[in-house]
């Protein structure tokens, strides 16, 4: 610790110091000097918790969302149910407003206009998350079953299914193995776009290492330990996702 000191004061009065103890000092600032590294821990723990919710509120509107428009492209024709279109006409505009506009914006809107007077920064940012990932899942899951066989759910019909107990039965889990790979692609995009709830005032990774570099004046190390950190959250979900999908096709080949 003394020699951190000294090594400190020389730094601040402009000596040259070799790399290493240049480094050992600023990563010591950055990190380890009054338990600096709890930030960033509680800004992963915020990270995950936001995406967490975000994920759950994206699911849950992208089912929605894909399972209306879907059964309102897959009408006879002749036989149009007025609800459905109307439904189906609200989720058109909810997926082109959603995917039209930058998320940047939507978290503005959110977090300055429409909850302006929320001090709750980091669940306005997991709702906008959340809103914005479900257009996009909407979006997949409606490929994945636009894209099956209509055979399969014509089959369930012909078993005494409902709709709802087709698609839940028959057709989703089938779906699902298809779209995996697209959905995991947006899970870890909704998991880095937890870096933009920052803006409204979300208390998440970017917001500790703005808070450390502010007080230290260093931004490389703040900055380039949250990029450390992001990347091995990505690298951590993308793992998971690759032994679902090892698991999903083994089970394809019992």
């Amino acid at each position: 610790m003394e020699q951190y000191e000294a090594w400190k004061a020389l730094l601040r009065s402009g000596t040259d110091l070799p790399f290493w103890q240049e480094f050992y000092v600023k990563f010591y600032q950055a990190f380890i000097e009054k338990d600096r590294w709890l930030q960033y821990l509680e800004g992963v723990g915020t990270t995950l918790l936001v995406t967490a919710m975000a994920l759950a509120l994206g699911i849950a509107l992208g089912v929605l969302v894909a399972i209306v428009r879907t059964a309102h492209d897959q009408q006879r024709p002749g036989k149009k149910n007025a609800v459905l279109g109307v439904l189906n006409g609200i989720c058109k505009v909810y997926v082109t407003v959603i995917r039209g506009t930058p998320m940047m914006v939507q978290l503005l809107i959110m977090g300055m206009v429409i909850f302006s007077s929320s001090r709750n920064f980091t669940a306005v940012g997991a709702l906008t998350l959340g809103i914005n990932s479900g257009a996009y899942v909407a979006e997949i899951i409606r490929g994945g079953l636009m894209a099956l066989d209509p055979g399969q759910a014509e089959a369930g019909r012909s078993l005494g299914l409902g709709y709802i107990d087709t698609m839940r039965f028959i057709v989703i889990p089938q779906a699902f193995k298809a779209i995996l790979p697209s959905l995991g692609n947006e899970f870890i995009i909704l998991l880095k776009d937890t870096s933009l709830i920052t803006v409204i005032g979300g208390k998440e990774l970017v917001y500790a290492a703005q808070g450390i570099y502010g007080r230290t004046y260093e931004q490389m190390y703040p900055l380039i330990g949250i990029a450390c950190i992001y990347l091995v959250l990505v690298i951590l979900f993308s793992w998971l996702l690759s032994i679902l999908e090892r698991r999903l096709r083994q089970s394809d080949r019992r």
